[in-house]
């Protein structure tokens, strides 16, 4: 199964799946260089509903967020790398600095984010039934990796 949808073919799942009953959860990010904090969040996310959507930054909303020399991956590569993790069941990609036009577009009932995010400043709540924190492991942080990398290059 192709976990890669475009919005009009997420649309139409999640509107066959909710008239199931099912619940949908949404997360999103980067995920540039893949950790354990984002399995970490994934696994969690997962846990909370029935299907569980990613929404996959482009690389040029990366870009204008993180800087020009982000992302590491391309979307291409960090969607093949997200196909293959069995918790995610669609991945959709946006152009846009957050996902608030995807999230009222699909409207989850769920959204999950990392514990760094206060409440209030996530994107979307205003969307959903309810927001869960993931609490984030210590030290994990593509950033870091980064970081590391540059310091033992």
């Amino acid at each position: 199964m192709k976990k890669i949808k475009t919005l009009p073919q997420i649309k139409k799942i999640i509107k066959e799946l909710k008239k199931e009953e099912k619940k949908i959860v949404f997360t999103n990010g980067c995920f540039d260089i893949l950790h354990p904090g984002h399995i970490k969040l994934l696994n969690e996310a997962k846990k909370k509903g029935d299907c569980l959507v990613v929404g996959l930054n482009s690389d040029s909303s990366i870009r204008r967020i993180k800087g020009k020399k982000r992302p590491i991956l391309n979307e291409k590569a960090r969607g093949v790398v997200l196909e293959a993790i069995e918790v995610i069941d669609y991945i959709v990609f946006f152009k846009e600095d957050t996902p608030y036009n995807l999230i009222k577009e699909i409207r989850p009932h769920y959204l999950v984010k990392g514990a760094d995010w206060k409440e209030e400043k996530v994107v979307g709540k205003d969307l959903v039934e309810k927001i869960f924190l993931v609490k984030l492991i210590a030290d994990y942080s593509t950033t870091k990796i980064i970081d590391k990398i540059k310091k033992y290059g």
